[in-house]
């Protein structure tokens, strides 16, 4: 007696239909489990022989052979239990084969039958429907995440018993549904919900900065603050995702999709609508900021900041190694965690954020300079953020302390967030109909040789890029993010294409130096 249903496997966001196959023979009694199965998924067969023999039947007294089809994919997780315990019943026809076409089943079973809630159901979803099944049957606590996904009929369901009886047509027991476990990893993340009540307008003077970062919200661009302790760098930081706009609905799923293979998908609002912000603590590990683990890989702070900020605050003191991997994914937008037994690629195009102390003590731009580190000190601080890395920053901001009279200045002479977000929707609009048909939505995202080739800037601001290109004091790389920058303030001011001083300004944001002109009359309040 044979039989067969259907499930997902997850190989980093891609989901694979896998065809799970029962057969119960001769033999001694025994229960074997094939198809490159992980340690989670061989405890399937515990836990299915209690819920199948818990809802209803007996577990088989034959042998009992379950191959997870194909054999050549890995297997790992806990939701292909219910897609085997149905698959029992029907080899022991108890529910008809032909009710069992057509549908994916997604569950992790309890002892006594009921069904868990499961992480990844929103990619297993989406891979469900694009392969062409019909229904996709999850726990109860799942289906708001599973139902956002068009195209497929979602059921919910509490427990074995309740999917048999819909599967045969009989009545549908009452069971209770099973009491969520938190199994959270210890990732800390925050939607930019929780920081809409923080306003720009809040922080005294520091109206350079402002502008770096109202031209960072417009165009996607990297931001390097550096300056001594409670300058407000990070209540700058903080700031920016309010600045952002709203995610797209392809947005917001590939977030929420991360995000459920992660486990921090919320179930009360499971589609993720704001840019999420991640700020990471600088002792945190290689694996936490990148991803991986040491049975399932899972997406790390890189990929949760997918379409958000990434904020790293001190960033000398985060280790080497987590400073250096940002390399590719800062490039590519994607990272790729490589195992022995598996490879998992996630999405990583975030917005980075760092916040550094100009010295160890962090004293030495201080107001009253007490800063007693030397030389020496001061410069391997500064080496701990690596040439690379700084020439991969768009935008770097010095931050310096201001005395009593000038904070008193500067009081009140600042535009609210809500107003600095209109700009940049307007900022963002002028991007996405320029670059309607292309694969880019943001400036920061276009090469460099299609801004050339397809978006010159103006005369004047390209004899100004030749002319530190020819003094070495751009390199081509650097070159193209001056380049990007100038589109980014061409926008927010309103010009069609990038003049002199859009030009200048972009130099400016790139060496750290005094800004003016317009940007100023931007982030002033009228």
């Amino acid at each position: 007696m044979a039989a067969a249903t259907h499930s997902v496997t997850l190989d980093g966001l891609s989901g694979r239909p896998i065809e799970v196959e029962v057969d119960i023979g001769g033999g001694l009694p025994a229960t074997v489990l094939v198809g490159l199965a992980d340690t989670m998924v061989n405890e399937a067969r515990d836990r299915c022989r209690s819920a199948v023999s818990n809802s209803g039947t007996t577990w088989p007294d034959q042998r009992v052979t379950i191959n997870l089809a194909p054999s050549t994919l890995p297997k790992t997780g806990s939701h292909y239990d219910l897609a085997i315990a149905l698959a029992v019943f029907a080899a022991k026809s108890l529910v008809p084969a032909e009710r069992l076409a057509g549908s994916v089943f997604l569950g992790e079973l309890a002892l006594d039958g009921r069904l868990r809630a499961i992480r990844g159901v929103l990619p297993a979803t989406l891979a469900a429907a694009e392969a062409g099944y019909e229904r996709v049957f999850v726990p109860e606590v799942n289906v708001p995440e599973a139902e956002l996904v068009r195209g497929i009929g979602v059921v919910g369901v509490r427990s074995l018993r309740q999917a048999v009886a819909l599967l045969t047509g009989e009545e549908e027991p009452d069971d209770p549904p099973v009491p969520p476990l938190d199994d959270t990893p210890s990732i800390s993340w925050t939607s930019a919900d929780r920081l809409a009540h923080l306003d720009l307008a809040d922080i005294s003077g520091q109206e350079d900065s402002r502008m770096a970062l109202l031209v960072a919200a417009a165009g996607g661009h990297h931001l390097l603050m550096t300056g001594p302790p409670g300058i407000g760098k990070t209540m700058l930081a903080q700031r920016l995702p309010g600045l952002l706009p709203d995610l797209t609905h392809e947005q917001s799923l590939a977030v929420s999709a991360v995000h459920s293979v992660a486990g921090v998908l919320p179930s009360d609002a499971p589609l993720l609508t704001r840019p999420p912000f991640l700020d990471p603590h600088h002792t945190a590990s290689a694996v936490s900021i990148v991803g991986g683990g040491s049975r399932t890989i899972r997406p790390g702070a890189l990929s949760l900041a997918h379409h958000g900020v990434l904020f790293l605050d001190e960033a000398p003191e985060f280790a080497s190694n987590v400073l250096e991997a940002l390399r590719q994914p800062l490039e590519s937008g994607h990272v790729v965690v490589s195992r022995a037994a598996m490879t998992a690629a996630y999405p990583a195009r975030f917005q980075l954020v760092l916040a550094a102390n100009p010295c160890p003590c962090g004293l030495s731009s201080a107001v009253a300079d007490q800063c007693r580190c030397t030389p020496l000190m001061r410069r391997r601080y500064a080496d701990r953020l690596s040439g690379p890395i700084r020439d991969r920053i768009d935008i770097h901001r010095s931050l310096t302390s201001l005395s009593r009279p000038e904070l008193v200045t500067a009081m009140g002479d600042a535009r609210s967030t809500r107003e600095l977000a209109a700009i940049v929707q307007e900022a963002r609009g002028r991007q996405e109909r320029r670059l309607r048909d292309t694969p880019w939505r943001l400036n920061s995202e276009v090469p460099g040789v299609e801004l050339r080739k397809s978006w010159p800037v103006g005369e004047q601001g390209r004899v100004l890029v030749d002319q530190q290109l020819r003094t070495n004091k751009l390199n081509a790389r650097s070159a193209d993010r001056i380049l990007r920058l100038a589109w980014s303030v061409a926008d927010l001011n309103g010009h069609d294409v990038p003049r002199g001083d859009d030009v200048e300004a972009a130099l400016s944001l790139r060496r750290g130096t005094a800004l003016g002109g317009s940007l100023r009359d931007l982030v002033r309040a009228s």
